[in-house]
């Protein structure tokens, strides 16, 4: 990873979730949270989105307070508005209401313009037997490879 570029995962959501539609969303930041992203000080394993009047935000996602930052440094848990379209919005808000959906967010990284910008997944929640069979599949490709 080269120095300045921002990639942060939520390895978490693979395991809880099933991803039905992904998007890239751009997100409003403050400058301190960009310079403290750059550092990979932040961590979304924790994080939902949620509509709140028509828009959509980035909730309890922590991005720790800039190292270098003074009074002007931002509140770690606070919510991030997501820039999506319109359209993309609608659609998001009206797939919420069936019983069951979510949206996660996957990983934030940079874009190829120096935007920090996020993966968000409308997500089903996985059950428990769903999960023991991801294990499994991982164990045997793991094996596979090992022999391979």
């Amino acid at each position: 990873m080269a120095e300045g570029t921002i990639s942060i995962l939520n390895k978490r959501a693979k395991f809880e979730y099933e991803f039905l539609e992904k998007y890239v969303a751009g997100i409003q930041l403050l400058g301190t949270e960009v310079k403290s992203l750059r550092t990979g000080n932040a961590s979304i394993t924790d994080a939902y989105c949620a509509f709140d009047d028509g828009e959509l935000y980035l909730i309890n996602a922590h991005i720790a307070e800039f190292k270098f930052g003074n009074i002007n440094n931002h509140e770690p848990l606070r919510k991030r508005k997501l820039l999506l379209k319109k359209r993309e919005l609608r659609k998001l808000e009206g797939k919420l209401k069936d019983k069951g959906l979510t949206i996660v967010p996957i990983r934030i990284f940079q874009s190829d313009r120096g935007f920090a910008k996020i993966d968000i997944a409308l997500a089903k929640g996985k059950k428990e037997f769903d999960k023991r069979q991801d294990i499994k599949k991982r164990d045997v490709d793991r094996e596979i490879a090992r022999y391979t």
